[in-house]
C-alpha cells in the first residue's frame, strides 16, 4: 500500500483535523530539551564535561543523511549564525505503549508510519531568538522526488498530505518537504515515536497545565479531569497532548494550540530551579531526551549540540514563540487545508529578517486554548513597576527596541511567555 493511499485511508480530517487515535504528541520537540540539558550538563551545573559526549554517544547510531542539505561544521562556542533544526513525530506502535491506542496500533491502520507532527525550529542569528512553526499533519503539499535507505527513488508529487512524506524517504524526504516549503535551509533534523513524552515528563517530575472551560472530557484519550491547574506526568501527558475532542472545537488545529499551552510550561519549568538546580535532575533528562531518537548525521557530534544549546539558553520567554503554519480549507476537500502562501511569506519574511514578531489570533478563538489571568507569585514585582533601588549597568546590552512584526491574523500561536488554560469541552456540553 502506497504512503498516500495509507494517509488517505487512515485519517478522515481537519475541518475535524485528525483520526480520534491519532498518537502525534510533541514528544520530539521535547528532545530538544536534551540538547539545553546537555550544555547546562557542561556550564551550569559543574558536571564533568565528558558527560555530554556520553549522554549523546547513542545518537551516532542509525543517524540519517539529509538529501541535500547544507552542514555546520562544530566549534567553540554558541553555534554562529541562525540554525534551521526539522523536528519530527511519527506515529510508531511501541511494543510498550501500543496499548494505549487502541486499533492504531492492533488493527488495519497499524502498518506503516507517518509523520503526523512536524515542527520547524527556527534559531535566529543575534539578537537570538527562537520560532517554533508547527504545519498540521492534514496540510496538502508538493512532495519533492526522494531519495529511499535503498538507493531508489520517489517521482514529486504536486499535491499530497504531508504526513506522507515519511512514507516517501523517511526523515529527510520530510525535511526536504519543509525545506521547499519555507525555503529555509535545514542542515538539522530529528525523528521520535510518541511513547518518548511519558519518560521527559517523569524525568523532570511532571508539567503544569491549566484546564479551563469547566474541564475536559475525552472517551478516546480517557480523560476526565475538572477544570483548574494540573500537573501531568507519566501517560496522563500523553493523553493530553493527543486529546482533540476533549478541547471545544475538537479540530486538529485546536489541538495544536493547547500543545503549545504544554511546550510554553514546559520551557518554564526546564529554567526553574527546581530542574536547574538539581544536577541528578538534569543528567535523567538529558539521558532520557536522547533515548529512541533518529537524528540526522549532522547533529551526531556532541559539540554541535552544545553550540545550539549555547545559542538558545539565554533567549527570554518572550522571544520563545510557537506558530502554526497559516492555512485555508482546501477547497477540494473540506476535511484538508493547503498553504497560505501570502501569510506564509509574511511570517517567513520576518524570520528572514530577523524581526521580532507578534501574535495577533485571538487566543480565544482557536477552539484548544482560552486566555489565562494568572495571579501574580507572591513577592513578585510588576515588571511595570520600576524599582527605586534599581542601578544601571552602563556596559549592559541595552534592551531591542525592535517593533515587533504583526503577523496574519490567521496564524495561531504564543509565546512561551503567555499562560493560556486548554478550552476544555466540559463547559459547551452542560
Amino acid at each position: 500500500m502506497s504512503a498516500t493511499s495509507h494517509a488517505r485511508r487512515g485519517r478522515r480530517t481537519v475541518a475535524r483535523h485528525g483520526e480520534l487515535r491519532s498518537p502525534s504528541p510533541v514528544s520530539f520537540l521535547l528532545k530538544i530539551v536534551g540538547i539545553v540539558a546537555s550544555v547546562l550538563l557542561v556550564s551550569g551545573a559543574g558536571v564533568a564535561a565528558y558527560a555530554a559526549t556520553d549522554v549523546v554517544a547513542s545518537f551516532a547510531e542509525g543517524a540519517v543523511e539529509l538529501e541535500g542539505q547544507g552542514t555546520v561544521p562544530p566549534d567553540i562556542g554558541a553555534i554562529e549564525g541562525g540554525v534551521d533544526l526539522l523536528l519530527v513525530g511519527t506515529d510508531e506502535c511501541e511494543e510498550e505503549y501500543a496499548y494505549l491506542f487502541g486499533d492504531r496500533c492492533t488493527g488495519a491502520d497499524a502498518e506503516g508510519q507517518l509523520n503526523d507532527v512536524n515542527m520547524l525550529v527556527h534559531i535566529s542569528d543575534n539578537p537570538r531568538r527562537v520560532t517554533v512553526v508547527s504545519f498540521p499533519r492534514d496540510l496538502m503539499v508538493p512532495i519533492p522526488s526522494c531519495t529511499r535507505e535503498d538507493g531508489s527513488t520517489t517521482s514529486a508529487t504536486s499535491k499530497t498530505q504531508i504526513n506522507a512524506a515519511w512514507g516517501y524517504g523517511g526523515l529527510s524526504c520530510v525535511a526536504k518537504t519543509v525545506k521547499e516549503l519555507s525555503g529555509f535551509n535545514i542542515p538539522f533534523a530529528a525523528k521520535v515515536s510518541f511513547g518518548n513524552v511519558i519518560n521527559i515528563t517523569d524525568a523532570i517530575g511532571g508539567v503544569d497545565v491549566c484546564i479551563g472551560n469547566g474541564g475536559i472530557k475525552d472517551i478516546y484519550t480517557g480523560i476526565n479531569w475538572p477544570a483548574g491547574e494540573r500537573t501531568i506526568q507519566g501517560v496522563e501527558a500523553l493523553q493530553f497532548l493527543r486529546t482533540r475532542h476533549g478541547l471545544e472545537n475538537g479540530s486538529d488545529l485546536a489541538r495544536i494550540s493547547n500543545q503549545q499551552q504544554y511546550m510554553s510550561s514546559l520551557a518554564r519549568k526546564l529554567v526553574s530551579d527546581e530542574v536547574l538546580s538539581n544536577p541528578a535532575t538534569l543528567y535523567k533528562l538529558a539521558t532520557t531526551a536522547v533515548d529512541n531518537i533518529t537524528p540526522s548525521q549532522s547533529l551526531t557530534n556532541p559539540m554541535t549540540l552544545v553550540q545550539i544549546a549555547l545559542a538558545v539558553k539565554d533567549v527570554p520567554f518572550e522571544d520563545i514563540v510557537f506558530v502554526q503554519y497559516p492555512v485555508l480549507t482546501d477547497p477540494a476537500d473540506s476535511n484538508r487545508v493547503v498553504p497560505d502562501y501570502d501569510s506564509a511569506e509574511q511570517l517567513w519574511a520576518a524570520l528572514q529578517a530577523n524581526e521580532p514578531i507578534e501574535v495577533t489570533h485571538d487566543q480565544d478563538q482557536t477552539g484548544g486554548v482560552i486566555v489565562a489571568d494568572p495571579q501574580p507569585t507572591e513577592g513578585a514585582t510588576d515588571p511595570a513597576t520600576p524599582d527605586p533601588n534599581a542601578t544601571t549597568d552602563p556596559n549592559a546590552t541595552p534592551a531591542p527596541t525592535d517593533t515587533p512584526v504583526a503577523l496574519p491574523q490567521n496564524i495561531p500561536g504564543q509565546n512561551a511567555a503567555q499562560q493560556t488554560c486548554s478550552a476544555g469541552n466540559v463547559r459547551a456540553k452542560g
